[in-house]
C-alpha cells in the first residue's frame, strides 16, 4: 500500500489508514522512553551524589528540565528543514530514533555530568527529528477535507499518552527504588522496540511520498546552507567567548542564552513565512491566523510543560504520599498527564465526530482551553492558603490540577496538530509542523527563567500569577475568534 491514493482511501484500522497504526506505536515508544526518562530525570540532578545524583540545587535542577524541553522541541526545526529539503520525513524519523535510544543509553552509563549533557545533546537531536515529522506524516494520510483528520490526530495523540503512562510506573520504580541508571538503561530500550516496528511497519503502510522531500535542495542552495551554519556557529562561539572573558559564562548564563534563542527562534520562522515568494496570498494568510494560535498555544504550554519541575517539586516536598495504605513514588504524578488524555480522548473524538461541521471552531476550542489552564494553577493556590508551606498535603490537590489542565490540553494538542497542516503552506509543510512545537519550546523557554522564582516561601504568589496570565490570555483570544476564523478562510 504505497500508493497515496490507496493509502488515504483506506480504512482498516478503526476506520483510519493502516499507516495511522505504523505512526501510532513508533510515537508510542518514543514518548515511553522521553516521559520515563522525564520521570526521574529532575530527581536525578538535585539528589546528592550518595544518593545516587548529581547534587545540583533545585531551582538550577527545574531549570535545566525546562531548557532541556524547550530545545527538545526547539530541535524541531532542524527536523522539519531535512525532512523537507534532504532526507524526506520517513528516513529523517528513523535517524532521529537513532540518536534518541543513544541518548538514553548514555544516560544509563554511571558517567556523571558530562554523560547527563552528551544525553540531552542526543535526545534533543533526535526528538528534533523525530516528532514534527512523524506528525506531519499523519497529516499526509488524508486527502484534503477528509473529515476523519481531527479524529485520527485524536487517536495519534492517545499513542503519544499511552507510552507516556505506562513509562512514569516502570522507569520511576526501577530508577527511584533501586538504581536511576537502570531506569535510564530501560528507556533506552522502548526507543528500540519503537525503531523496530517503525522500519517494518512504514515499509508496509506508509505513501512512498514520504521517501522524498518535498521541496529539495537546489545546486546552490547547498552552499549558501553551508554558510550560513558556520556563520552561526561561529557568533555562538563568539557569544560564548565574550561571555567567558566578562566572567559570567556559567550554566544559569547558558541557560538564559539558550531561552533567548528559543524565543527568537519562531519570530525568525513567522517572518520567513510571511515574505517568502513561495506563499500565496490566501497562504500568508493562513500564517497570519496561525500566529494568534501559536501565541495561545506557548502559554498553555508554559504552564503544562511545569509538571516535570514546579510539580514534581511539590509532588516531593510538599505531597504526603503515603495516601491510603499506598506509598506513592514521586515520579508517579507524571502519569497523570497520560492518564488523563486517555479518559478524556475518546470522550472528545466522540464529541468531534457526533457535532461533525458544526463543531466549535479551532480558535474557540484554543481560548476554552486556555481558561481550563489557568483555572487548574488557581486551584494549587487554595492547599497553600489553607495549610500553609511547611505541611504535607493530599496528593489529590495535584490529581485535581493535572485533570483540569489536561481538559486544556484535549482542547489544544491534538487540535492544534491538525490545524497546523490545514494552515501550512504548500513550501513550507514539515517546517511549518515544526511551529507548532516550536510554542511548547518558547513556552519552556520562559519557564527556565521563572521556574527559579518558585519556592515554597512565595508559592501562591506563584500560582496565582501563573493562573492570572492564563485567564487574561483566553479571555483576548476569544475576542479574537471572529478576525481568526476570517483569516482562515473556511479552514475550521
Amino acid at each position: 500500500m504505497n500508493n497515496k491514493s490507496e493509502v488515504s482511501q483506506d480504512k482498516s484500522f478503526f476506520g483510519q489508514p493502516r499507516g495511522l497504526s505504523t505512526l501510532f506505536f513508533t510515537e508510542m515508544w518514543e514518548r515511553f522512553s522521553y516521559y520515563g526518562m522525564r520521570a526521574i530525570l529532575i530527581y536525578y540532578m538535585y539528589y546528592s551524589v550518595t544518593k545516587g545524583g548529581l547534587g545540583f540545587d533545585q531551582g538550577t535542577a527545574a531549570s535545566i528540565m525546562s531548557i532541556y524541553g524547550s530545545m527538545v522541541y526547539l530541535s524541531a526545526v532542524l527536523g522539519g528543514y531535512l525532512s523537507d529539503r534532504v532526507w524526506g520525513s520517513r528516513r529523517t524519523v528513523f535517524i532521529g530514533g537513532v540518536f534518541i535510544m543513544f541518548g538514553h543509553i548514555a544516560l544509563s552509563i554511571p558517567a556523571g555530568k558530562m554523560a547527563l549533557f552528551v544525553s540531552i545533546l542526543l535526545i534533543v537531536l533526535g526528538t528534533g527529528l523525530l516528532k514534527p515529522n512523524v506528525s506531519e506524516m499523519v497529516g499526509g494520510l488524508y486527502d484534503t477535507g477528509d473529515p476523519r483528520r481531527d479524529s485520527g490526530f485524536t487517536i495519534f495523540v492517545f499513542g503519544i499518552n499511552l507510552g507516556s503512562l505506562v513509562a512514569p510506573y516502570l522507569v520511576g520504580w526501577l530508577g527511584l527504588d533501586y538504581n536511576f541508571h537502570l531506569g535510564f538503561s530501560l528507556a533506552a530500550i522502548g526507543m528500540f522496540f519503537g525503531l523496530i516496528q517503525y522500519w517494518f511497519g512504514g515499509r508496509k503502510y506508509l505513501s512512498k511520498d514520504s521517501l522524498y522531500p518535498t521541496d529539495p535542495l537546489e545546486p546552490g542552495d547547498l552552499k549558501k546552507l553551508s554558510v550560513r551554519v558556520i556563520i552561526g556557529l561561529v557568533a555562538f562561539a563568539l557569544i560564548l567567548l565574550l561571555m567567558g572573558l566578562m566572567g559570567s559564562l556559567n550554566i544559569n548564563s547558558f541557560i538564559l542564552l539558550l531561552s533567548i534563542i528559543a524565543i527568537a527562534t519562531p519570530v525568525v520562522y513567522f517572518t520567513l513565512f510571511l515574505t517568502s515568494k513561495k506563499v500565496n496570498t490566501t497562504e500568508r494568510k493562513h500564517v497570519w491566523a496561525y500566529l494568534g494560535l501559536f501565541i495561545a498555544a506557548a502559554v498553555f504550554w508554559a504552564i503544562e510543560e511545569q509538571g516535570s519541575s514546579v510539580l514534581a517539586l511539590f509532588a516531593a516536598d510538599q505531597t504526603n504520599n503515603n495516601f491510603l495504605g499506598l506509598h506513592i513514588l514521586p515520579a508517579w504524578y507524571q502519569s497523570l498527564n497520560p492518564l488523563f488524555i486517555l479518559i478524556y480522548t475518546p470522550i472528545f473524538a466522540f464529541l468531534w465526530d457526533r457535532w461533525g461541521k458544526n463543531q466549535p471552531s479551532s480558535p474557540t476550542k484554543f481560548a476554552t482551553g486556555m481558561i481550563f489552564s489557568g483555572v487548574s494553577y488557581l486551584l494549587m493556590v487554595v492547599p497553600v492558603m489553607m495549610f500553609g508551606t511547611s505541611a504535607k498535603v493530599s496528593p489529590l490537590w495535584l490529581v485535581g490540577s493535572w485533570a483540569i489542565v489536561e481538559i486544556a490540553e484535549m482542547l489544544i494538542s491534538p487540535i492544534g496538530l491538525s490545524v497546523t497542516t490545514k494552515l501550512a503552506p504548500r513550501a513550507f509543510q514539515s517546517q511549518m509542523m515544526s511551529m507548532w512545537f516550536l510554542a511548547d519550546s518558547a513556552g519552556q523557554a520562559v519557564n527556565a527563567q521563572i521556574v527559579k522564582l518558585y519556592t515554597p516561601e512565595n508559592e501562591v504568589a506563584y500560582f496565582m500569577g501563573v493562573a492570572i496570565v492564563a485567564l487574561v490570555a483566553g479571555v483576548i483570544l476569544f475576542m479574537l475568534v471572529k478576525p481568526l476564523k476570517k483569516l482562515m478562510a473556511g479552514i475550521k
